[in-house]
């Protein structure tokens, strides 16, 4: 008797297609400008775990498999950048924990794919996961939202009403779209009725986030002057390090150094005429790894590069507290009179800036003692300078909502980011985190300035557009004028809102979904199929 070949054929083609979704979302991420791929990608998965042939529904086990298979091939390329100088099982660690929460979405998928309303729900159940590895463990780690590879797409509009959960949860609806479309018109090739209304109903999911992003559009604070707002000139200096890795600071003086040059050789352009005069400048994180509070020669080269170019600096530094604890912190330095205020980081990255359970992780890695003993800091966000209102989110803070939107309500003018991707290597990450930039930027309708230590630095513009940029790992100054704006965008009234209506519109249907687990429920197109023929 002939064995039947078409369950192993079945998996084996479905874990083929889960892969291909997560290189596709990956693919979709800046350095490239294929942000399109991301609701293919999101669509292609969705088809995988709610099926749409003959062969039935999904168990919650095959929905937590192919969901982790599609988490695998995103996060996989996503991250190396994670182990570039600390060997792959850190990288793969986070890859492989990262994916288990897409994994969830597989799972959740399969409960609300049996509701007739699944490709709203679908698209729900992502949002609710990302709300889910934003928080946890440790704080979470938001890096890979969909909203982050979408800086170039026609959804960014979104990020203005209801900030990256809502562009999110635009783009997998977008995604679900598509799926129900395909479900549709492979139903309609077949004959098997009733799916006019379900080509319909996959056009009008597919379209609905593009319609609203196109109408929201004109009403975001965009780019042209604004004859009520202070204009300023700012520059952002980057001045690069001696090396790259986890070593980049063992020649400390040499990068405050790097830092001072750069602000000297921009005072000198500026004395020639050849670029006008800055009213701040924002220099990198980890510009001064030597405390300038603690050290007078490292003062008093941030004192003579403030009063070269004639203007207070933001400085990144790291400062020792008393207990031998340090703060990554961003002071506001004037050459007249020396620091004032600052912002000490408070979201701190584990297992870089400091180490959750240090004896246990030692016990793996030789680089466990190599994590910092950074402490987050307390404050809004905002730091003042000659009267300008800057809103700080240093690197690792850009990718959490919470971080800029309390700036910007508590006043912040214009948003700087410093940061060092130094340790980071040649590697993706710092293009990753620009994108970042770019939809904060839309999502509070601010000007951001990015200033890194070894690039890549940038000016964006209130719609996200970059207006300047360095090239890494070349000491450059970037000037240019902005306005300092105080209108807020519905996305930062609304703060975290979306995401909670998102998360618990999402959770309603996963209850729904349980309570209806023992009837025969598919989706509408599905109908007719029994659920005993799921996939083990």
């Amino acid at each position: 008797m002939k064995r039947d070949r078409s369950p192993i054929l079945r998996i084996a083609l479905s874990s083929s297609a889960s892969v291909v979704s997560g290189l596709l979302l990956f693919l979709s991420f800046p350095p490239r400008q294929l942000w399109f791929l991301a609701p293919v990608a999101i669509a292609l998965l969705v088809l995988v775990l709610v099926r749409f042939g003959t062969e039935g529904s999904l168990t919650k086990k095959a929905g937590f498999g192919y969901g982790m298979l599609a988490g695998l091939g995103f996060f996989v390329p996503l991250l190396p950048w994670i182990g570039v100088y600390v060997g792959p099982l850190p990288w793969l660690a986070l890859a492989a924990a990262e994916s288990v929460f897409i994994g969830l979405f597989g799972v959740l998928a399969v409960i609300v794919a049996r509701s007739r309303w699944w490709p709203v729900s679908v698209a729900l159940v992502w949002s609710l996961v990302e709300w889910a590895r934003s928080s946890f463990p440790f704080g979470g780690f938001p890096w890979g939202r969909l909203a982050f590879g979408q800086p170039d797409g026609w959804l960014l509009p979104l990020a203005g009403v209801g900030g990256a959960p809502l562009l999110s949860f635009g783009v997998a609806l977008t995604g679900t779209g598509l799926a129900a479309l395909t479900v549709a018109v492979a139903r309609r090739r077949r004959r098997v009725g009733l799916e006019r209304s379900g080509i319909l109903v996959g056009v009008a999911v597919t379209a609905a986030a593009s319609i609203v992003a196109l109408l929201v559009s004109p009403t975001l604070i965009g780019d042209d002057h604004d004859p009520d707002s202070r204009s300023i000139t700012v520059a952002a200096i980057q001045g690069s390090v001696p090396r790259l890795g986890l070593d980049f600071n063992s020649q400390r003086r040499a990068v405050l150094d790097n830092h001072v040059r750069e602000t000297v050789a921009l005072a000198d352009d500026v004395r020639a005429g050849r670029t006008p005069a800055p009213d701040l400048v924002v220099w990198p994180e980890n510009a001064s790894d030597i405390d300038p509070l603690r050290n007078a020669d490292a003062a008093t080269e941030i004192t003579a590069a403030s009063e070269a170019v004639g203007a207070p600096i933001l400085v990144g530094s790291v400062l020792v507290n008393d207990d031998r604890t340090t703060t990554n912190s961003v002071i506001v330095w004037d050459g007249a009179s020396g620091p004032g205020e600052r912002h000490d980081k408070k979201i701190i990255q584990p297992f870089g800036e400091y180490l959750p359970w240090r004896s246990f992780f030692r016990l793996f890695s030789e680089y466990a003692d190599r994590a910092g003993y950074f402490v987050p800091g307390t404050g809004d966000g905002v730091v003042h300078a000659d009267g300008i209102a800057a809103g700080i989110a240093t690197c690792y803070e850009v990718a959490f909502d919470r971080a800029l939107t309390e700036s910007v309500r508590s006043g912040a003018e214009f948003i700087a980011i410093p940061t060092n991707n130094a340790t980071f290597g040649d590697t993706e990450m710092t293009y990753q985190q620009l994108a970042m930039s770019r939809v904060r930027a839309v999502e509070h309708g601010r000007s951001v300035v990015v200033a890194a230590t070894s690039g890549v630095s940038a000016i964006v513009s209130p719609s996200g557009v970059v207006t300047q940029r360095t090239e890494l790992f070349v000491p450059d100054a970037l000037v240019a004028q902005i306005d300092l704006r105080h209108e807020k965008t519905l996305a930062t009234d609304l703060g975290s809102i979306p995401e909670y209506v998102l998360s618990a519109l999402a959770a309603a249907f996963v209850l729904l979904g349980r309570a209806r687990s023992r009837k025969t429920f598919l989706p509408t197109g599905f109908r007719g199929q029994s659920d005993s023929t799921t996939e083990k």
